[in-house]
């Protein structure tokens, strides 16, 4: 027969049955953040974490365990639903069902974890090499890439009239493998830019 867990206080009973079943060093602790029903947390002596929920009280039998991983906003963390028979039933369920998928997602987690903190090395060394090439220039972080912006006000001193601008503007692409540069003033300032890169590209 399966238990109905209506109350906070039954629930996590239950959880640190669930979690004695499960053993290795198994804790539980708050679930905060947690607002369509109750919930616990199930922690184990290597730091990973689930989510041991009730969600609905109209079928109060039924769990609903969530692998917690470090950073959700990514990726979805994989869940199973349980009966609540038994504490040993619902630990079974957890080590047959969720455990390999908790594993899986976290070995995911990790190797996304590694290739943003790669694309943000590499976006972040070719932001400051270009916004050195063009000293005085300004860094924007925008949601597609670093926005590099230069001006160069091509008046002599104290000259008055209408605003002569040279500029440079240059886009890294998120991980850094491109740069879109656009640039605009004088024909003169302009061709001596274009000539200038050529001229390295072909170095």
């Amino acid at each position: 027969m399966a238990l109905e867990l209506t109350t906070q206080e039954q629930l996590d009973a239950f959880a640190a049955e669930v979690a004695r079943e499960l053993g290795t060093h198994c804790r539980t602790a708050e679930l905060t953040g947690y607002d369509r029903g109750l919930g616990r947390l199930i922690i184990d002596g290597d730091g990973r974490a689930l989510r041991l929920c009730q969600p609905d009280n109209r079928r109060p039998e039924r769990l609903k365990i969530y692998a917690a991983l470090p950073d959700e906003t990514k990726m979805t963390a994989p869940s199973i639903g349980v009966t609540a028979r038994s504490a040993h039933h619902v630990a079974r369920e957890i080590t047959r069902r969720l455990l390999p998928l908790h594993a899986e997602a976290a070995q995911q987690a990790a190797e996304l974890a590694a290739q943003q903190k790669a694309e943000e090395t590499g976006r972040r060394a070719v932001t400051e090499a270009v916004a050195g090439a063009l000293p005085g220039a300004q860094v924007e972080e925008q949601y597609r890439g670093p926005r590099i912006i230069w001006e160069h006000d091509t008046r002599p001193p104290g000259e008055h009239g209408p605003v002569q601008v040279d500029s440079v503007t240059a886009l890294v692409g998120p991980s850094g493998d491109w740069v879109r540069v656009e640039a605009s003033g004088r024909p003169g300032s302009v061709t001596r830019m274009l000539a200038a890169f050529t001229q390295t590209s072909r170095e």
